[in-house]
């Protein structure tokens, strides 16, 4: 895989349910408690599985352009 891969390494397997992720681009955090409702994903869902297409909902970065973030940042 080319790219930014994240903390991650490019292997959602890796991300805990409950991991928060944060776009390298914009600082858009994906946090999965509240799930995202611009593309209609329900609060619970964790980051390993958004659709494959899913892109960030506000600069459209790709998912490995995101980084596992601490929990204590919240």
């Amino acid at each position: 895989m080319s790219g930014f891969e994240g903390s991650y390494l490019g292997d959602r397997a890796r991300i805990p349910d409950t991991a928060r992720l944060e776009c390298k681009i914009c600082w858009y955090v994906y946090d999965p408690a509240e799930g995202d409702a611009q593309w209609q994903i329900a609060p619970g869902t964790p980051f390993n599985a958004l659709p494959a297409h899913w892109t960030c909902p506000q600069c459209e970065g790709r998912a490995d352009q995101f980084m596992v973030i601490d929990a204590a940042r919240r």
